[in-house]
């Protein structure tokens, strides 16, 4: 039996393979019927190595210890099939194993070995372009599907979210012409796959393209009903474009409509709201009580360090909400989970999550010189935290705010200076350019 590109599995149950390569497939466009098919999969073939695989790799990229026990549950099951697994799947079980150990950087080795010897294993090239993007490996990002595009071909089912890959690796190495012909192009030959629309919108944002950008996600909000929770991030990137097109009601309105996913476990959700509010406020906006919410959430999750970039984001709406024990909680937390050395995570911790979240906290209570402090010196070297370039901003945009409270007009003016450039005609660097001439004018 073969999955859809012409793989080897192990499992001789027709229904089984049928099942499981849905599954693959309903991962790669972001569906709900990901999970179900893969368990659907595994009721045909309890033997089958590769679902119970799967079953694992789905658990881990919900980016959260909440379903750690599930995972390592389904890890323990591919295991016990590894007597009757061929080479590629035991590799893939290692490579579970790895990523539930916390060792990214291994597992991403494995999958990348995979790939020399099967360049068409799908599965194992989204799963390394998942963890190189938590990871903050740029490179890798456009390098790896860059290894295995020539060995594909335009008709192969997969074959759009290779280039969809490759084009969001383009984008975060700055190659935006390259990135957003191979996004237009992946979207064309796979419509459904969001991560090449995806990476299509941060061309448009990373260029100041608003314009475009919404026209680029001018969708209705049910658009994406039958996918996971990633269709939110969308509406995120949607509101970014209300933002620079000085729309910030129509942004607001999105975040309330779209994107702030009532109690949701998703770190994507967390990450959306917190960060959102946060620009939005930095423009002006009176957003409420919406904060309230956020922090109700993250004082749940004080030791969830699945993802730092979330950690951080928990800060934020804590730290807000000026639950500022809560908020030293999760940084305590952090660092006692950093005294695992085996764990990626750990350093990145140490040198980036704590060193941000103090700073997040000193914003909230007014200590702008001490932000200053903290982040000026991280704001080029933040990759290893995760995310993208263009969610990563929110760091030097409280920087850039801090600046501006604590008259640092040169510091701003500089900072300002670089965001009109790069994104010219963003009436959030305008509103900013106008408040630092008050500031200059008020000070002479």
């Amino acid at each position: 039996m073969f999955d859809d590109r012409g793989l080897e599995l192990s499992s001789r149950n027709e229904a089984a393979v049928a099942s499981y390569n849905r599954a693959v497939k309903s991962f790669l466009e972001y569906r709900t019927t990901a999970m179900p098919l893969a368990k659907e999969a595994l009721d045909a073939d309890p033997q089958f190595c590769l679902a119970h695989c799967l079953r694992g790799y789905f658990f881990m990229v919900f980016g959260t210890f909440l379903v750690m026990d599930k995972a390592r549950a389904a890890l323990k099951d591919a295991q016990s099939t590894l007597g009757s697994a061929n080479s590629r799947e035991r590799s893939h079980v290692e490579a579970l194993g790895l990523w539930i150990a916390g060792d990214l950087m291994a597992a991403n080795t494995c999958w990348e070995r995979i790939l020399f010897e099967y360049p068409h294993d799908l599965l194992a090239l989204r799963l390394h372009h998942f963890n190189s993007f938590w990871m903050g490996q740029t490179r890798a990002l456009r390098a790896v599907p860059a290894s295995v595009l020539a060995s594909w071909r335009k008709d192969m089912p997969g074959y759009g979210n290779v280039l969809g890959m490759l084009a969001f690796g383009f984008e975060e190495n700055g190659e935006y012409a390259n990135a957003e012909r191979c996004g237009r192009e992946a979207v064309e030959v796979s419509p459904d796959d969001l991560w090449a629309l995806h990476a299509v919108a941060h061309v448009l944002e990373m260029q100041g393209r608003h314009s475009e950008g919404l026209k680029w996600l001018n969708h209705p909000l049910d658009q994406w009903n039958d996918r996971n929770p990633f269709r939110r991030h969308l509406w995120w990137h949607k509101a970014l474009f209300n933002i620079d097109a000085g729309r910030l009601d129509g942004a607001l309105q999105l975040y309330d409509e779209a994107i702030k996913g009532d109690k949701s476990d998703f770190y994507l959700d967390i990450q959306n709201a917190a960060s959102l509010l946060a620009r939005l406020e930095f423009c002006g906006v009176d957003v409420g009580n919406r904060w309230e919410a956020l922090a109700d959430h993250a004082e749940t999750h004080v030791d969830d360090h699945a993802l730092i970039f979330t950690d951080v984001h928990c800060v934020m709406s804590l730290a807000h909400e000026r639950r500022f024990d809560a908020a030293r909680k999760v940084i305590e937390s952090m660092k006692s989970y950093a005294g695992d050395e085996t764990r990626y995570a750990s350093g990145v911790i140490r040198k980036l999550g704590v060193p941000l979240c103090e700073s997040i906290i000193a914003f909230e209570q007014g200590r702008y010189d001490d932000v200053v402090d903290g982040i000026l010196p991280l704001r080029h070297v933040t990759g290893p935290i995760g995310a993208s370039h263009a969610q990563r901003d929110i760091f030097d945009q409280y920087l850039l705010e801090s600046a501006l409270r604590a008259n640092k007009t040169s510091l701003a003016q500089k900072l300002l200076q670089e965001r009109r450039l790069l994104k010219p005609g963003s009436h959030e660097s305008e509103y900013k350019q106008a408040r630092l001439q008050e500031s200059i004018a008020s000070l002479a």
